[in-house]
């Protein structure tokens, strides 16, 4: 369904019971990504959670209406929540999504029950740090001047961003499969102007090093050991500013656990919720 979100219409999809605890999952890579990605990972969860979805502003078959900053898709989370009829929400997001669910619990610490992240990173230090390890992988001969053009946010048309995410998508799992990135490429929509902002205007000044000390809710923090893009240390950090928080390393997992380990990420989100929900610290 299309919602009128903030002046702009979002492409969203609520599962589970009217009744039950609301989850708001954020996809990653604006631009790139689509509700596709939390649906695959956070679906199974509406069995006992209200899981809501959704392509963001300027992503995905939603509306593009700018500004595509950090704050603006924080409001529109904070909008959904209110849409949805929800006092509070237990805030899910991975990679870039990552980034927003902290910027909503910074923003927003008294809408946020529990926050679950993934692959993620607390400021822009882990664009050095996958560069680094692109350039040293092994898996694929990198078209150097396509790979600077989507790292940088510098890409000139949908068509040459397509053709960029097939040139670093080899990266992100921990076996490579080509079947697979051929697959993922084909089924991605392509939105490069918020690509291109989100990578020239946001990365640059991104750091919430010095706000995520207040962030109070219980948070469980998931990372996949060979993970390119948001390496594990980045995770560490977070770990280590969160007071409330714990960090859980999947070894056999690149950027993605929740399609690599599947079974072990549900467990382990599900343990962490169900001890998060107990009535013992359920919040009044």
């Amino acid at each position: 369904m299309f919602v009128e979100i903030n002046g702009n219409s979002l492409n969203v999809e609520v599962m589970g019971r009217e009744d039950a605890p609301v989850m708001i999952a954020h996809h990653g890579a604006p631009g790139l990504g689509s509700m596709a990605e939390p649906k695959a990972a956070f679906g199974p969860f509406a069995d006992a959670f209200r899981v809501v979805v959704f392509d963001a502003r300027g992503s995905g078959k939603s509306e593009g209406k700018p500004p595509f900053t950090h704050e603006q898709w924080a409001a529109d989370v904070d909008a959904l929540r209110e849409w949805v009829g929800a006092e509070q929400i237990i805030m899910a997001g991975g990679s870039y999504g990552g980034f927003i669910s902290m910027e909503y619990a910074v923003r927003y610490p008294e809408r946020v029950r529990a926050l679950v992240l993934r692959d993620t990173s607390p400021d822009n230090s882990n664009e050095e740090l996958s560069r680094a390890n692109a350039l040293a992988s092994s898996r694929v001969q990198l078209d150097l001047e396509k790979f600077y053009r989507i790292m940088d946010g510098k890409t000139l048309s949908n068509e040459d961003l397509r053709e960029c995410w097939a040139e670093i998508l080899p990266l992100y799992d921990h076996d490579y499969d080509p079947a697979v990135v051929t697959a993922r490429v084909e089924s991605t929509q392509y939105r490069y102007e918020t690509h291109n902002w989100a990578f020239t205007e946001n990365m640059p000044r991104y750091d919430l090093k010095p706000y995520l000390p207040q962030v109070t809710c219980p948070t469980l923090i998931t990372v996949g050991r060979h993970d390119w893009i948001t390496p594990v240390s980045c995770s560490e950090a977070i770990n280590e500013l969160i007071p409330n928080s714990k960090l859980v390393i999947f070894e056999e997992s690149g950027h993605s656990p929740q399609i690599e380990q599947a079974e072990l990420f549900q467990q382990v989100v599900r343990e962490f919720l169900a001890e998060v929900l107990s009535p013992d610290n359920a919040k009044v």
